[in-house]
């Protein structure tokens, strides 16, 4: 069971440090195709898109340690529905702390809440969804292949039943 979580644990790393790197890329190439900001009120700062994209990231992060550790390894399997609560869980916490971040720093609530609002309809925001459900299904098929297959990769002369 140790092993099981150790491996859940280093996976969902791996595959939260994917998310990231996916949204980044996902951001730019939308900025570069609809010549839009990712952030397109100025007086939000510098930081308010960092703390947005590292809410979503962290919360990603924390649901797929819970998605791995929940079930045993012999119970895993792929669950869509799963997948589909992470992208909107990811959806809310990437629109709502961009509004929580911008009011703290300018201390104008109504602008930010504004702000948040707006974020809903944004394609970024539908980018940060669409990713954490796909990464999240490619990181229930891993889990899924690694625990049906019980333990590492063997070459066919390895195996055991071959004899």
């Amino acid at each position: 069971m140790r092993e099981e979580r150790s491996y859940v644990i280093v996976v969902a790393c791996f595959a939260a440090g994917l998310y990231l790197a996916v949204l980044v890329a996902a951001f730019g190439v939308i900025s570069l195709a609809t010549d839009t900001e990712v952030i397109p009120d100025p007086a939000a700062g510098p930081l308010v898109g960092p703390i947005m994209v590292a809410v979503a990231v962290g919360v990603f992060l924390v649901l797929l340690i819970l998605t791995g550790i929940r079930v045993p390894g012999e119970q895993q399997r792929i669950a869509p529905l799963n997948a589909l609560g992470a992208g909107l869980a990811c959806y809310l916490a990437y629109c709502l702390s961009g509004g929580v971040a911008g009011a703290l720093a300018t201390g104008d609530a109504l602008r930010f809440a504004l702000f948040a609002v707006s974020r809903f309809a944004s394609l970024y925001a539908i980018a940060v969804a669409v990713v954490a459900f796909l990464i999240m299904l490619l990181y229930q098929l891993v889990l899924v292949g690694r625990f049906r297959q019980r333990g590492r990769p063997r070459w066919p002369w390895e195996r055991p039943d071959d004899e």
